[in-house]
């Protein structure tokens, strides 16, 4: 089954979803972030069945948020290393993160967001992008930017 392409839509979140909106993807991504590199590595952690894996790694590769390195020769062995725009992804993973403690772990947090330095729990915030001043997230929308076409500027109205 073929599925709906968004790699032309102008929507943001339409055409991130398009290169990691596949579960498997952000599951990959998560482990990558925390440091495993090797197709073992992920199939261990994820229990997830070998081609599906390999499918998945080549779009992360394609999509240019994993870096695949050749480690070994004989035989020919590559690990799996983000990039800076896999680093970046690491946003995406916090808020997720944040969202899933709020909402979906009645029984509690299983994974915190901390500070690496201190260790105290921190949360998502906006940040004003002229004045550093903290912006609280109910307080954001979304509204057209310079490149936003007729349609999006009359959807975001």
């Amino acid at each position: 089954m073929q599925s709906t392409s968004f790699s032309d839509a102008e929507c943001p979140i339409a055409r991130s979803l398009d290169k990691v909106g596949e579960w498997w993807s952000i599951l990959i991504m998560r482990d990558a972030l925390h440091g495993l590199k090797r197709f073992e590595e992920f199939s261990t952690s994820l229990a997830i069945p070998p081609s599906t894996l390999t499918r998945r790694l080549n779009a992360l590769v394609e999509a240019g948020l994993l870096e695949r390195r050749q480690y070994s020769e004989r035989p020919p062995r590559y690990e799996y290393v983000p990039t800076a725009k896999g680093e970046d992804f690491k946003l995406v993973l916090l808020a997720f993160t944040a969202w899933g403690n709020r909402h979906q772990a009645p029984e509690g947090e299983s994974v915190q967001v901390i500070e690496t330095a201190s260790g105290r729990p921190v949360q998502l915030t906006m940040f004003g992008v002229l004045d550093d001043q903290v912006v609280p997230l109910d307080q954001c929308t979304l509204r057209a930017g310079p490149a936003a076409s007729e349609e999006m500027q009359n959807r975001l109205r």
